[in-house]
């Protein structure tokens, strides 16, 4: 484990009148180096050969832009070397996880990063200290979790990986055992998922209700918790397949997936806020006890809303959670700044606030 006073030491001989904030060329660094450039921070963007059209096309975004061969080439010392002479703080995302796993992160990869690095484990499901054990801590509900497919007792939903892509999930909603084994043996031969990913599958009692993403922001140096705003996930094949009607939905044999592909904005009725500062506040004040020193930075609660004005979160992202239609919809950043911005944004004005008051060490590790 990378040691918390070696990233400190770091950013401490950092040129604090040029810090670079660095992003994995992929899943939401368009959305972080926006927000960069916003509050007048360099940016470096790490992306693999081929993958660099969209860092290219969008000019104002990317300072500087490193082409590897693949992502996790990032490790080699030379690349790590040229990330601290441009004294780059590392922003982490989905990608970020995915490519360069967390036993590097938190082990090998010897730049500052903004953020908790041995908290990233905890938002996957087979880890033993996990989101689902932060919100046991935190006591907010969440769906029942079947411990095996046979005790499957009403509707539930599949949380499997895909089998070709590894950062998407082949998600699929069952009725009951019967049903479970019908679709997993489906989805198994049109290859689709393997047995190996079932076997690791969890299943989750299906919430009825409404999808609310409620992203939060957890500042060490003033120590407050923002509420940032909502966005919900567009899915492919789900939408706008349900814009058919039923006998039209019946006619098609197709396998209904959760792909997600876009964002749309949304508010929440003004008397559940009380609702939605306590669970971000309960969240945030479990983390600090289970893993020190706590969160830093974003937070996302995908919660459902259900008819008795319940909240029920059923994912937790424990890093730029990817939403990149807040930065110009949420009324709630404008209620706290004065104007609307988004998660890159927010993190890229706490960077700037760390540097002007020489406290960078209380946002990395």
């Amino acid at each position: 484990m990378i040691p918390r006073t070696q990233m400190e030491n770091i950013v401490g001989k950092y040129d604090k009148e040029n810090i670079t904030i660095g992003v994995i060329g992929s899943h939401s660094a368009l959305e972080i180096m926006d927000g960069a450039k916003d509050e007048g921070i360099k940016t470096v963007c790490i992306c693999e050969k081929g993958r660099e059209i969209a860092y290219q096309r969008f000019t104002r975004l990317t300072d500087k832009l490193i082409l590897l061969n693949k992502f996790s080439d990032i490790l080699h010392k030379e690349n790590q070397e040229a990330l601290l002479a441009l004294n780059t703080i590392m922003i982490p995302h989905r990608a970020f996880t995915a490519y360069l796993g967390y036993n590097n992160i938190e082990n090998n990869l010897e730049i500052p990063i903004f953020g908790n690095r041995v908290l990233l484990r905890a938002e996957e499901r087979s880890f033993e200290r996990n989101q689902y054990y932060l919100l046991e801590k935190a006591k907010i509900r969440y769906p029942r979790i079947y411990s095996k497919a046979s005790d499957i007792d009403g509707l539930a939903v599949v949380k499997v990986q895909e089998a070709k892509r590894s950062l998407e999930r082949a998600f699929f909603v069952v009725s009951s055992y019967e049903d479970y084994v019908r679709k997993a043996k489906l989805r198994i031969k049109r290859g689709l998922i393997t047995e190996d990913a079932l076997e690791s599958a969890v299943i989750e009692e299906y919430i009825i209700g409404t999808y609310f993403n409620l992203n939060f922001f957890y500042s060490p140096i003033s120590k407050d918790t923002e509420f940032l705003g909502i966005e919900r996930r567009l899915q492919t094949n789900l939408h706008d397949f349900t814009t058919l009607t039923a006998r039209q939905q019946m006619e098609i044999d197709i396998e209904v997936q959760n792909i997600e592909v876009g964002h749309t904005p949304a508010s929440i009725r003004e008397s559940l806020l009380e609702k939605v500062f306590k669970i971000g506040d309960s969240f945030i004040n479990a983390v600090k006890l289970e893993y020190p020193p706590g969160l830093i930075g974003p937070l996302s609660l995908q919660s459902i809303v259900t008819a008795e004005l319940d909240l029920v979160v059923y994912d937790v992202s424990l890093r730029v959670p990817g939403n990149p239609i807040m930065a110009t919809t949420s009324p709630y950043t404008k209620y706290y700044f004065g104007y609307t911005m988004g998660v890159g944004r927010r993190i890229a004005k706490e960077i700037k606030r760390a540097t002007e008051q020489r406290t960078l060490g209380q946002i990395i590790t």
